[in-house]
């Protein structure tokens, strides 16, 4: 894994020796040119096209594509570097104040020039809006942006040496202010930014064609084929379209036997499976009224969740169980999980309900969205807990993904599983959007210990310097347990010989790099 660099926002992933598996093959491809569409499948969700209203990785991924931010992320680099601006930089040592020129010849697709007001614009809304399942969290210490010619100057709260990485996200999408309101959502389906693709038609969870821009300027190099991109309901729906060759390239997620059978001798397949972050957590609703509003509740399922049995059983040794929220390979990772529980005791949780007060067995409402492995899982977790005779779990199933992120937003659960993909690789990201002030989660928890450590942890622009502090949040969070850890996994992307640019596709990052796909 990369090292922490002094003086440097570097908190970066590398592959662990032995963490990335690669087959690719080069075979002429025959019928193929640079008009036709290369068809890429997902089983992700895109729950909004405007920015301010996503905060998840389907949505992510096109915004990637089809708009750009003033920095991005490289493969490989260790800190951003500039896309939509020309230069970006900390005013002084204090960390505060940040600034950025835009480049001169930056365009929305339309062929309007890029304006330091249109970002001040696209900044604003996401604060003003403060949509649910939006990323407003991300820029909690955001206070302010001011717009003077091509600079854009932000002003924060406080020391955030992370913050060169929230504006490289999905988050820092730039949008026309004169097509996207100030107040409100824009719901016409249609995106106007500046990135290396225009979309075209778009048919909700159906499918989104993208053509490429010519008018993009950026840190990518430019698109030269269109790609279609095909969102299916489920990993099954994207295995069939996969084995009747409807899809090129498949990626998030395929079921986990085929991913555990995945060998260099398959015909006409090449997969890469490189050593990505995601991880999945048990979220706990604290709320008053929710039977997980008691520690010694949540405390009792850390006790007897059964990482290793969810691991080999239900995801086929395609997920490596998890003992904290920040995962192996990032700086500052730690194993508090283990340390607090390290094998599943009944008896253990047992005594914590009993001395607690708790009667059991403990009711418990797990809801779980209906994609990929996750109706599995829960119906795994709630066998494992109900086994132990000290709860009853009933797992409540949501079909959209846009229906559960608002359902576990209101509290209809007591439990829920959902899955994080960092939006930049520092030990922040898995901490202050999940358990800090105005989670993402939306669970109701709040502690000013934690918030207290992340401010702290923010203000170190040696990343080095802030691991103690790190490490004290991952033990608080296994002490008041808002969530558990269950697994982190690697990121797999499979293609046909007749493409090309799919080992680049993804880098376990949530970042979709669809403009390096070509024909061969």
């Amino acid at each position: 894994m990369r090292s922490v660099r002094s003086k440097v926002i570097a908190a970066v992933l590398v592959l662990a020796a032995g963490g990335g598996v690669a087959a690719w093959q080069l075979l002429p491809a025959e019928g193929n040119g640079r008009g036709t569409a290369i068809r890429v499948g997902t089983s992700d969700v895109v729950s909004d096209l405007d920015p301010a209203g996503a905060y998840d990785a389907g949505s992510w991924a096109l915004f990637g594509n089809v708009y750009q931010s003033l920095l991005t992320v490289k493969p490989g680099s260790e800190a951003p570097v500039p896309d939509a601006a020309s230069a970006c930089r900390f005013i002084s040592g204090k960390l505060t104040t940040y600034q950025c020129e835009l480049r001169p010849d930056a365009k929305f697709s339309s062929g309007r020039a890029i304006t330091a007001e249109d970002v001040k614009h696209s900044f604003d809304r996401i604060k003003k809006i403060n949509s649910e399942q939006g990323p407003a969290p991300l820029f909690n210490t955001l206070e302010s942006v001011k717009a003077e010619g091509r600079t854009v100057t932000f002003n924060l709260s406080g020391r955030d040496a992370t913050f060169p990485f929230k504006i490289a996200t999905g988050a820092a999408s730039i949008v026309d202010r004169e097509k996207y309101p100030a107040g409100a959502l824009r719901h016409d389906g249609k995106v106007d930014g500046s990135g290396p693709y225009v979309l075209g038609a778009y048919k909700a969870g159906e499918s989104a064609e993208l053509k490429p821009n010519p008018t993009y300027t950026g840190q990518a190099k430019p698109a030269r084929t269109p790609v279609t991109v095909k969102y299916f309901g489920d990993s099954a729906g994207l295995d069939r379209a996969w084995r009747d060759h409807q899809v090129e390239v498949a990626h998030r997620d395929m079921p986990p036997e085929v991913l555990a059978a995945l060998n260099p001798g398959l015909e006409d397949t090449r997969y890469q499976a490189s050593g990505g972050t995601e991880t999945r957590n048990l979220v706990f609703n604290v709320r008053p009224g929710s039977t997980a509003a008691k520690p010694a509740v949540r405390q009792a399922v850390a006790a007897v969740l059964d990482r290793s049995q969810l691991a080999s059983e239900v995801h086929r040794g395609t997920v490596t169980p998890l003992y904290s929220l920040v995962p192996a390979g990032v700086a500052s990772h730690s194993t508090p999980f283990f340390d607090t529980w390290p094998a599943p005791n009944t008896a253990t949780a047992r005594k914590l309900l009993k001395a607690a007060g708790v009667a059991t067995p403990v009711p418990i409402s797990l809801g779980a969205n209906e994609r990929g492995a996750n109706l599995a899982e829960a119906a795994a977790i709630a066998k494992q807990l109900t086994a132990t005779g000290l709860f009853r779990v009933d797992v409540k199933a949501v079909a959209r993904w846009e229906d559960f992120q608002k359902q576990y937003a209101a509290g209809d659960f007591d439990a829920y599983t959902v899955g994080w993909i960092a939006d930049f690789p520092d030990a922040d990201n898995f901490l202050a959007p999940l358990v800090g002030a105005g989670s993402t989660m939306n669970n109701g928890f709040s502690d000013k210990a934690v918030d207290a450590l992340i401010t702290r942890t923010q203000a170190h622009s040696d990343r080095g310097e802030a691991a103690d502090d790190f490490r004290a949040l991952q033990r608080i969070v296994a002490q008041q347990v808002p969530m558990v850890p269950i697994w982190q996994k690697k990121d797999y992307v499979m293609s046909r010989e007749a493409v090309t640019g799919a080992q680049y596709l993804s880098d376990g990052t949530g970042v979709w790099r669809l403009w390096d796909l070509d024909w061969l």
